[in-house]
């Protein structure tokens, strides 16, 4: 196997939420293996323009918790070869706490919008008889966190759309994959994680016995993205030091 297969020269990819975190690691090593990266934030700011020129990209906004922030998105990209539905919002709601507003909030942004980007974009993908579409799970689909009712069930139903996706489309050369991170830290899980009792209990849960970080995610997404992962579709690959175990 030679670099070549891990190549992206020439091709475009669209990374949503890619201003920070696992979102940014993809990017950025998609940037490296020679793509022109979309970098995706749901508002401006300085952390997607950073981004954005870390990676030699183009900044795109799009509030990805409604439907016409999602159309938005889709008429102001062109279409990509590689698609990582990476954003996503959680709270910690258990399901006696949940009401309807959170729900509709977590099922549009991490599956609404997925099902909105993949029929825009599959067909042109189809068409080139080469694509790439990687949805980002959570370790919560093996295992749901109590404390994650809404977020855990959306991810469930991401991967139910990965496995669909992936018998319509493998005819034409498209592979639709799912990246199952597990506790990375990312800005957003070290806030999580600052209870040092918690934080133990979590750890006590990772057979590595350490946390990953957003680059750990970044190598598995370039192989799904890449040629050299061209025989490899609907699949759920853990990148979770074994607490999906």
């Amino acid at each position: 196997m030679n670099d070549s297969m891990f190549s992206l020269a020439g091709r475009t990819a669209l990374v949503t939420g890619s201003s920070r975190g696992i979102g940014r690691a993809i990017a950025e090593a998609f940037a490296k293996a020679g793509a022109k990266v979309l970098v995706h934030g749901s508002k401006k700011s300085a952390a997607l323009d950073e981004a954005a020129a870390v990676c030699d990209g183009i900044a795109v906004v799009g509030d990805l918790s409604s439907s016409a922030g999602v159309k938005a998105l889709i008429a102001a990209v062109p279409p990509p070869d590689i698609l990582v539905l990476n954003a996503s919002v959680q709270d910690y709601v258990t399901l006696e706490e949940y009401d309807e507003a959170e729900f509709l909030r977590e099922f549009q942004t991490n599956v609404g919008s997925a099902f909105q980007l993949v029929q825009a974009f599959a067909p042109a993908m189809c068409e080139r008889n080469w694509g790439r579409i990687v949805a980002v799970g959570s370790v919560n689909q093996f295992r749901p966190s109590p404390r994650l009712t809404v977020y855990s069930a959306t991810k469930a139903a991401l991967q139910s759309l990965v496995l669909n996706a992936a018998k319509s489309y493998a005819p034409f050369g498209v592979t639709v994959n799912n990246l199952v991170p597990g506790v990375i830290l990312t800005d957003r899980n070290v806030e999580a994680l600052k209870d040092d009792a918690y934080r133990a209990k979590i750890l006590g849960l990772i057979p590595a016995g350490n946390f990953g970080c957003p680059e750990d995610c970044a190598g598995a997404a370039l192989l799904l993205a890449s040629d050299a992962g061209r025989y490899i579709t609907g699949i759920e690959l853990p990148v979770t030091g074994g607490m999906h175990l």
